[in-house]
């Protein structure tokens, strides 16, 4: 799993963490169905979006779920999932995509892409999805030749750059794919009034996730000699910084000019888990338009508190996932948690459904680092501490100006 937005449970409240769960499983069985079992692997939370965007605009009759059957990577439980035209939307936008990351890898000789045989094999399956891809696209009404052809200049634009040159000029490919990308959504979900606001908002996420990316991969990419176009341009850190700060305002603005049918959940990610996305990339807090995402100071100074004030202690927002029909027997839960095991859930994940009991575990590597909890109710206006909400925990039906 890649992406830069990656929201856990206790930010998402009420059902919006089943609702996202609902559009990352359906990305996945989508790609499926557009490309077979080996395209799952091209699943990414950042694809979602476009699956996210499109069930905030389209009326209820077009938003489609079904239920997928069990899953290792939700504990063997089924699930409601997304089934509809922006599912698709998202597989076909994540598999060119991942094919092009995947052709990126060759070109660069990245670790088993070194090897002739491993490279060749690689460059046919990124035909094969580019092709599906296109297919798809045009089922839904998506030309995938604009994803296409920017990444076909993303190496000669990378070329190019050089000390004193913009940062923003190599980041122009991934601006264009996914300005289309998002902006398809709102004729998909027939409001196409939204289509230029939404293609602002995703040419600002493309730049962000570019850039992001870039601040990731930046002392990798200088112990390995690779390139990387914050050390090719010459761009400061703080001057980064600036630009993904930009981003993230530009990005709200953008979506306060688009018309939503429910878009509590497309607010979330966009308004407010990007600058989260942020704040890790660059390690620390960070206030974005004046509202801190860091950790606050406790009253008296001394350091930060546990909770934001007037929210009870506990995990607020959480779903109660502990009810008796969740429940499973002794031996069909030590399957089920053999099947969690083994792929790696019980280590590697954030949190999973309990398999015995369908409560939220932590995986063993990410124990006690989940989240940023004291946080959870500090985003703008959505109530708790010193936000002028009405104490809730961010149900984002505020007037938050984001």
């Amino acid at each position: 799993m890649f992406g830069i937005v990656r929201p856990c449970r206790h930010r998402l409240p009420e059902g919006l963490f089943q609702e996202w769960m609902g559009h990352l499983c359906g990305l996945c069985l989508a790609l499926r169905g557009v490309r077979g079992q080996a395209a799952r692997v091209a699943t990414n939370y950042d694809g979602l979006l476009i699956s996210v965007l499109f069930a905030a605009q389209a009326p209820a009759g077009a938003r489609v779920r079904r239920t997928a059957g069990p899953c290792a990577l939700r504990g063997m439980r089924t699930a409601s999932v997304a089934a509809d035209e922006g599912a698709r939307l998202a597989a076909v936008v994540s598999l060119v995509l991942a094919s092009a990351k995947l052709r990126d890898h060759v070109a660069d000789r990245d670790g088993v892409f070194a090897r002739p045989v491993l490279a060749g094999a690689a460059r046919r399956v990124a035909s094969g999805w580019d092709a599906a891809g296109a297919r798809s696209g045009g089922a839904v009404g998506f030309d995938t030749s604009v994803l296409v052809d920017a990444v076909a200049r993303q190496p000669e634009v990378e070329g190019l750059a050089g000390p004193g040159t913009s940062v923003l000029a190599v980041t122009e490919p991934v601006e264009t794919a996914t300005a289309a990308a998002f902006a398809h959504t709102a004729r998909l979900a027939g409001r196409p009034g939204n289509a230029a606001p939404l293609a602002e908002a995703g040419a600002l996420f493309g730049r962000l996730a570019h850039l992001l990316d870039a601040v990731e991969d930046l002392e990798k990419d200088r112990r390995e000699g690779a390139w990387n176009p914050i050390d090719a341009t010459g761009t400061p850190l703080p001057e980064v910084r600036r630009l993904c700060d930009e981003a993230v305002t530009g990005i709200r603005l953008a979506l306060r000019d688009a018309e939503f049918s429910d878009g509590k959940l497309a607010h979330l990610l966009l308004a407010h888990e990007v600058g989260r996305s942020v704040d890790r990339a660059f390690g620390g807090g960070h206030a974005h338009d004046g509202h801190a995402h860091g950790a606050e100071a406790s009253a008296d100074g001394s350091g930060p508190s546990p909770l934001p004030p007037g929210l009870p202690d506990g995990l607020p927002g959480l779903p109660d996932r502990g009810k008796r029909g969740d429940r499973r027997g002794f031996w069909a839960g030590c399957a089920a948690w053999s099947a969690m095991f083994c792929t790696c859930q019980v280590c590697c994940r954030e949190d999973y459904a309990d398999p015995w009991t369908g409560k939220e575990r932590h995986g063993w590597c990410h124990y006690a680092e989940c989240c940023e909890c004291c946080n959870c109710c500090q985003c703008c206006n959505c109530g708790g501490g010193d936000s002028g909400g009405d104490g809730g925990c961010c149900d984002c039906n505020c007037d938050c100006n984001c």
